[in-house]
């Protein structure tokens, strides 16, 4: 397994724009046209599911997330605005993430008894009804998608690692990991809404944050939960404690950013890619989110 970067993290100040990375997991940034006085926003979709755009230097930019499992090559963005419809080609550039093997002490939580396994189907098909949420902001003008760090401590998992529990292969890593004592606080990265919260199998007690247009964060393996569903929370603003509910193996945070449903690369609405020294046998908490 390639060593972890040892590193502090502190929250920060918020970017225009996520930085792109047109890879599976990461965010295309597709410019739209220029913005014209007294014209509306236009509107984007990958598949079916809309995509935000925002404007950006007099520019109208979609901000597309993709999905770790979309396949490499050539896709399509379907646009609408004020002169008709067309299809805005784009290219997705193959990415092949690290490898990382846990093991877990309680085998219970990789190879599941029948209950176990339907509870966490009910709880998946949940989850990815949340991430498909959709909350239009007026004009999509409202959505930051600069975030600042939601916790203080190391970074102890990176987002897309390709995950063997007890030697068995589950999904990909898809978060960014902070190890953090149980009872850290944990905020929210940006302004938005609570869509849910809830305590599930995999991910434990964990808060949704809905910021508008399809842009979603994750908070998970709390050990408390203070956020109430529908309550409006700023920047900063607390929504929990850390600990290591559900499949962890000790207390962090893992926290995940979905975009038009697709879970996407944290790091990349950050204002700088977290950088650190490399420390080989170093042993933080394992990332350990839903499979």
């Amino acid at each position: 397994m390639p060593a972890l970067a040892l590193l502090i993290l502190s929250p920060g100040a918020h970017a225009a724009l996520p930085r792109a990375a047109s890879v599976p997991g990461g965010v295309a940034l597709l410019p739209l046209g220029p913005v014209h006085a007294g014209q509306p926003a236009p509107r984007a979709w990958l598949g079916e599911q809309p995509v935000l755009v925002t404007a950006e230097k007099q520019r109208w930019i979609a901000i597309v997330g993709l999905a770790l499992d979309l396949p490499p090559g050539a896709h399509e963005l379907r646009v609408s605005a004020a002169d008709g419809e067309r299809r805005l080609a784009f290219e997705v550039r193959d990415k092949r993430y690290p490898e990382q093997r846990i093991t877990l002490r309680d085998d219970s939580k990789v190879r599941l008894s029948p209950a176990d396994e339907a509870r966490a189907e009910r709880e998946i098909a949940a989850i990815g009804r949340l991430k498909r949420h959709w909350r239009e902001t007026a004009e999509h003008a409202e959505t930051d998608t600069g975030f600042a760090l939601p916790a203080h401590g190391r970074m102890a998992g990176r987002f897309g690692l390709r995950r063997f529990f007890n030697g068995e292969p589950r999904a990909p890593h898809a978060g960014f990991d902070i190890a953090v004592p149980r009872g850290a606080p944990v905020v929210a990265a940006s302004g938005g809404s609570v869509l849910a919260t809830g305590d599930y199998f995999f991910n434990g007690k964990t808060v949704f944050v809905d910021h508008g247009n399809g842009l979603i964060t994750m908070y998970c393996h709390l050990d408390r939960i203070d956020a109430q569903p529908g309550a409006a929370v700023a920047k900063g603003q607390r929504l929990g404690l850390a600990g290591s509910t559900g499949r962890a193996t000790g207390p962090h945070l893992h926290w995940s950013v979905v975009l038009n449903g697709a879970m996407v690369d944290p790091e990349l609405f950050l204002p700088e890619a977290p950088r650190g020294k490399a420390a080989a046998g170093a042993k933080p908490p394992r990332p350990a989110a839903a499979r």
